[in-house]
């Protein structure tokens, strides 16, 4: 009897060291994803499944000499493709002439988290190794991206055991529920991949697009609240082109997820207190005096209203 409570406690004590361990070394997998993400070379063919429709996609990425190479193709419907050399990412969607821009991010169905930063992350989400699974038939271990704070989405990751790579993504609402899933279907790392990329040097692309500053110093409003770890950059303004209607917006990014406010005119199609929820996107509009406000982006709905309803303004007139 004795020999055997000495061995209940053991067992226990091992669990909980190891429950220890793989909490801990959840970010360290984090850490030699990212790493693999954009030191190796290889390719992801993968599917995007949202509630109403699934993408297949084609993902190539080669390094060479300190320089990122990457090719997004969409395999199905017209022909759209994204490429990145180094930091020129280069458009090419139907009906709109291709156009290239300066930027180290592809604006594109991604796996999610291969160029984020993890240290960054880790102040405002809990890494979480929930055990191993198998995707893309390849043992994986299961990390939870999760938020501290409760009011953003959070993320079930599936990262090679041998290729460190994100072989697979689920999109979790806070109410448990699949918003979109990144499910890999094949994969491949090979060092042959960098002549193939490194070709993309020579193929003629357009010129990098040289994009208007509409940056504005001041403005008569402010966003008083939004989740803690979310950035802003600067404001912009523009005229809609079919109401002719100046709208301002500001972008917020936490590294993980993104939203944006715009601030405009009331007139006669404002409507107030709409909310619209597709997938991960979310769409809160209110209106306040003269102004219409709308908050979009990867958010909970809750989230989004009360970021909308921070909004301050000051007794400056809009322009």
């Amino acid at each position: 009897m004795k020999k055997f409570l000495i061995s209940v406690v053991m067992l226990l004590g091992l669990n909980s060291t190891n429950a220890f361990a793989d909490t801990v070394s959840a970010k360290a997998l984090l850490h030699q994803m990212s790493q693999a993400s954009q030191q190796l070379n290889y390719e992801l063919s993968y599917i995007l499944i949202k509630k109403n429709s699934i993408e297949p996609l084609l993902y190539r990425h080669a390094h060479e000499k300190d320089q990122q190479f990457a090719h997004l193709l969409y395999l199905s419907g017209p022909v759209r493709e994204v490429i990145r050399r180094g930091n020129e990412i280069s458009y090419i969607e139907p009906g709109v002439k291709p156009f290239t821009i300066v930027s180290h991010h592809m604006v594109a169905p991604l796996i999610p988290m291969l160029n984020s930063k993890i240290d960054e992350l880790s102040d405002y989400y809990d890494f979480v190794n929930i055990g191993r699974d198998r995707e893309a038939g390849t043992p994986c271990n299961v990390i939870r991206i999760v938020p501290k704070d409760g009011l953003r989405y959070s993320y079930v990751l599936w990262v090679g055991e041998h290729s460190h790579l994100p072989l697979r993504a689920d999109l979790v609402s806070r109410d448990g529920e699949v918003l979109e899933q990144y499910r890999t279907i094949s994969y491949s790392v090979s060092d042959k991949l960098v002549k193939i990329m490194s070709g993309l040097e020579n193929v003629h692309l357009p010129a990098v697009s040289d994009i208007p500053n509409s940056r504005v110093e001041q403005a008569p409003w402010k966003v008083t609240w939004v989740p803690d770890g979310f950035k802003s950059l600067e404001i912009n303004r523009y005229r809609m082109v079919i109401t002719d209607r100046v709208v301002e917006n500001q972008m917020f990014s936490d590294g993980l997820f993104n939203f944006s406010v715009y601030v405009s005119k009331k007139d006669e199609h404002s409507l107030s207190n709409q909310l619209i929820r597709q997938g991960r996107r979310t769409l809160q509009t209110v209106t306040q005096g003269q102004y219409e406000i709308s908050v979009v982006g990867d958010l909970p709905p809750r989230t989004a209203q009360r970021i909308a309803k921070s909004v301050t303004f000051t007794t400056q007139k809009a322009n």
